[in-house]
C-alpha cells in the first residue's frame, strides 16, 4: 500500500497518509520522544446534516435535531463492557465531540497505544442500538439540554444565532430540542449511521512517537469486512436567506451584569479550500485590530467602564454558512454594539494602519506556531481544515498572501449595519 507525504520544510514537519480500500484515510504525525500519543477518529458529518438521501435508497429524508449527536453517545454503548471502562483499564483518556460538521472520537495515552487504537476503530464500527438503550439516552439528552437552557453563556450564543438565521440548521442547538430528540428511534440512528460513517466520509489522525506500520495493520484488521460505498453522500442543503432573522433579541436570567453577542452574518459563502481559509484568517486579522485586547477600542472601552477582561471574538466560517460574534458583559450592551458599529465607519474613512495590520497578521502567526506544540490541537486543527478541502501546513503561506486591500474589502462586505444581530441577557 502506497504511503504518501505531506511536508513543509518551513514548519519541519511531515505527515504520512495511505487511503485504505475502503476509502479510509489514515495520517501519522511523528512527534519523537513525546511521551503523549493521540488518535482522533472523525466522520464529516455534524449537527447540520439533517436531510439527506441515505446510502442505498433515492428519496432524501428529514431526521430530527440532534441526532448525530445522540448517535455520538449511543457508540458508546456495548451490551456486555462499558467503553470509558475498557479505556480506563489500559490507563487512558478517551472523550468525543458533536460540532455541526463532524463528529468525533479520540484517546490520549502514554502507554499501550496499539492496545488503546484497537479498542477506538472497533468500538466506532460496531454500534449496538436497541429500543430500550435508545429510549434511555433520551432522558439523558433531555437533561444536557435543560442543563444548557440555563447556562445564560449559553443562551446568549443561541440566541444570537437564532437572530442572524431563519433557515440553517446552524440555529438549532447540537443536541437538538426536547421534542426533536424524542422522534429518534433506533431504525433511524442505523440509517444515519450507515450513510455517515461509511470509512469513505472517515478519517483517523494518529500523532506522537508511534509505530505507524503496526498503527496501520491494528486499523486494516478492523476494516477489512467493511466495503467501500458506492455513491457519495447526497446532502441536501436548505437555502438560507442573504437577511438576518432578527436584529436584536433580549432575555432575562439570573446574571449580575448583562451579556451581550454581537452577531454578523457571513454572506460571503459557496466555497472551500484556500479560497475558505484565507477568508477566515482575514476576517481574524480585521476583527484583532479593530476590537482585540491592544485595540484603541478596547482600551477606551475598558477604560469608559463599558466592557471588561471577558470581551472577546471569534468568527467561524464554513461553505454554507459563517459568522463573527463580538461578546462580552456590560451595563450597557447597546452602547458597545454602537461604538463597534462606528469603529466600522471610523477605519473605512480614515484607512487601515499598517502598523497595526504587520502586528495583528504577526499575533496570528505566533498563535499557529505555538499551537503546533499541542499533538491534541494539531489533530483536531488539521482534520478541521481537511474537511475544508485545506492543508493545515499551508496556513503561513495563506496568512502571508493577505495584504491590506483584502482588509478593506473584506471590512465593507463583512462588517455592516444590515447583516448583525445583538443578543442580550438582562438580570432578572
Amino acid at each position: 500500500m502506497k504511503i504518501n507525504s505531506i511536508k513543509n520544510k518551513r514548519l519541519n514537519e511531515e505527515v504520512l497518509n495511505i487511503e485504505l480500500n475502503n476509502g479510509l484515510k489514515i495520517f501519522y504525525m511523528l512527534k519523537r520522544n513525546y511521551v503523549k500519543k493521540y488518535a482522533i477518529y472523525s466522520t464529516n458529518y455534524g449537527s447540520i446534516d439533517n436531510v439527506f438521501i441515505p446510502i442505498g435508497e433515492e428519496r432524501e429524508i428529514t431526521v430530527p435535531e440532534g441526532i448525530a449527536h445522540f448517535l455520538e453517545h449511543k457508540l458508546f454503548e456495548e451490551p456486555a463492557i462499558s467503553i470509558f471502562d475498557e479505556f480506563a483499564k489500559l490507563g487512558s483518556y478517551v472523550n468525543a465531540f458533536t460540532s455541526n460538521n463532524q463528529t468525533a472520537y479520540l484517546f490520549s495515552c502514554i502507554d499501550k497505544f496499539e492496545e488503546n487504537l484497537e479498542l477506538l476503530v472497533k468500538f466506532v464500527q460496531d454500534p449496538y442500538f436497541t429500543d430500550e438503550n435508545v429510549e434511555k439516552e433520551k432522558g439523558i439528552i433531555e437533561q444536557e439540554i435543560k442543563m444548557y437552557n440555563d447556562s445564560p453563556n449559553w443562551k446568549v450564543y443561541s440566541n444570537c444565532l437564532t437572530g442572524m438565521y431563519l433557515n440553517h440548521p446552524v440555529k438549532i442547538d447540537i443536541a437538538g430540542t426536547i421534542d426533536s430528540i424524542k422522534k429518534i428511534n433506533k431504525e433511524l440512528l442505523y440509517k444515519c449511521y450507515n450513510t455517515f460513517y461509511n470509512p469513505s466520509n472517515m478519517v483517523i489522525f494518529i500523532i506522537g512517537d508511534i509505530d505507524f506500520e503496526k498503527a496501520v495493520t491494528i486499523i486494516e484488521e478492523n476494516q477489512k469486512h467493511i466495503e467501500k460505498a458506492e455513491h457519495e453522500i447526497s446532502r441536501i442543503r436548505i437555502k438560507e436567506p442573504s437577511i438576518v432573522n432578527k436584529n436584536l433579541i433580549e432575555e432575562n436570567l439570573s446574571v449580575s451584569i448583562p451579556l451581550f453577542n454581537i452577531g454578523f452574518k457571513d454572506l460571503d459563502i459557496g466555497y472551500d479550500g484556500e479560497k475558505l481559509v484565507s477568508k477566515e484568517i482575514c476576517t481574524n486579522i480585521l476583527l484583532e485590530m479593530l476590537y482585540g485586547n491592544s485595540s484603541d477600542f478596547y482600551e477606551q472601552l475598558y477604560e469608559e467602564g463599558l466592557i471588561n477582561d471577558s470581551f472577546g471574538f471569534q468568527y467561524l466560517g464554513y461553505r454554507d454558512y459563517g459568522y463573527a460574534i463580538i461578546a462580552g458583559e456590560s451595563n450597557n450592551p447597546k452602547e458597545v454594539h454602537k461604538r463597534i458599529l462606528q469603529k466600522v465607519e471610523d477605519i473605512l474613512k480614515k484607512g487601515i494602519s499598517e502598523e497595526d495590520f504587520i502586528r495583528a497578521k504577526k499575533k496570528l502567526m505566533g498563535y499557529f506556531i505555538m499551537d503546533l506544540n499541542s499533538i491534541d490541537n494539531v489533530a483536531t486543527s488539521f482534520i478541521a481544515y481537511l474537511y475544508k478541502n485545506y492543508i493545515m501546513f499551508n496556513y503561513l503561506d495563506t496568512l502571508e498572501g493577505i495584504n491590506m486591500h483584502d482588509l478593506e474589502k473584506r471590512c465593507k462586505e463583512f462588517l455592516k449595519e444590515d447583516n448583525y444581530c445583538l443578543s442580550i441577557i438582562n438580570p432578572k
